[in-house]
């Protein structure tokens, strides 16, 4: 079930569209969609004290951590020509490590797509996963959440001159086929508008756009800053219908059952928002289209 009590970011939507109206739709490359230019400084925390045998304490001694993230998403985390993923999950990310007196430098980055998630987690691959990441209860059968650091919400991204797609209840009655990724909740929300046989599955976003530009399908559906991210690479070809239809809180995966680095990840967000580094974060990253930065949301109860 979504977390219906947080209000759907629809002001950021707007201030999406206006900028990518603003910037013809297209133009930049690779790593200033990504956001990954000027990622902001993170202060490390030098003298963190964690109780023995917690997660925290052992990366702590480690001096390392396992991040998976998304390597194929404008915005919020596109793998750069250095090698590493920037936006604003990987930000996200750093600002929990330092925390733990873990520098950017000593984050192991590992490519999370959606359909290997609460795998990587449960196979002890990574030590968390920030990679807009729906907080949902199937998931929370195998793995827990901390957060949510990050509300959004589901759209539909269509060709430029598309005039027919309106909106979910438009799909079905224009015989349209619908991309999405396997193992995604856009993918499992949008059977809701669309006939099976019409609904087409990759593993990851960048080929949905493929398909979009070929012909294949006449949209793809998944949160709307990721279709921003989308949109605003096509050269002006693709664009959002805007009308989102769902709530979509953005979770950090863990453990199942690690309730001590659950909280310790909530309150390392917290501290971010107090500070001003969760706004610096989104501010270099998906904040260079969307100018009004978001506020964090309530964080859910671990378990």
């Amino acid at each position: 079930m979504r977390g219906k009590r947080f209000r759907l970011l629809t002001g950021v939507t707007a201030a999406l569209a206006l900028a990518l109206t603003a910037c013809g739709g297209g133009g930049g490359g690779q790593d200033q969609l990504s956001g990954g230019g000027d990622a902001p400084e993170v202060k490390v925390e030098e003298n963190a004290q964690f109780e023995p045998g917690t997660t925290m304490e052992k990366l702590q001694k480690a001096d390392k951590i396992r991040v998976g993230t998304k390597f194929d998403q404008p915005l919020f985390g596109l793998k750069g020509g250095d090698g590493k993923p920037h936006g604003f999950d990987p930000e996200i990310a750093k600002i929990i490590a330092a925390k733990m007196g873990i520098a950017p430098d000593k984050i192991e980055w590992v490519e999370a797509p959606s359909k290997t998630r609460e795998e990587i987690i449960a196979s002890d691959r990574v030590d968390m996963v920030v990679a807009t990441y729906t907080i949902n209860d199937e998931r929370k059968e195998r793995i827990s959440f901390a957060g949510p650091y990050y509300q959004a919400g589901q759209d539909l991204m269509v060709k430029s001159e598309n005039k027919d797609i309106t909106g979910p209840e438009s799909l079905r009655q224009t015989g349209a086929k619908v991309c999405s990724v396997t193992g995604s909740t856009p993918a499992e929300e949008i059977k809701k508008y669309v006939d099976p046989a019409n609904l087409v599955l990759f593993d990851v976003y960048s080929k949905c756009a493929d398909a979009l530009r070929t012909g294949q399908v006449q949209a793809v559906t998944t949160d709307n800053v990721i279709l921003m991210g989308l949109v605003s690479e096509s050269g002006g070809k693709f664009k959002l219908v805007d009308k989102p239809f769902t709530e979509e809180p953005y979770g950090i995966g863990i453990k199942k059952g690690d309730v001590k680095f659950c909280e310790f990840i909530n309150q390392s967000l917290q501290q971010a928002s107090q500070d001003g580094s969760y706004a610096k974060a989104w501010e270099a990253t998906a904040g260079e289209v969307a100018k009004q930065t978001p506020q964090l949301p309530q964080p859910d109860p671990c378990s």
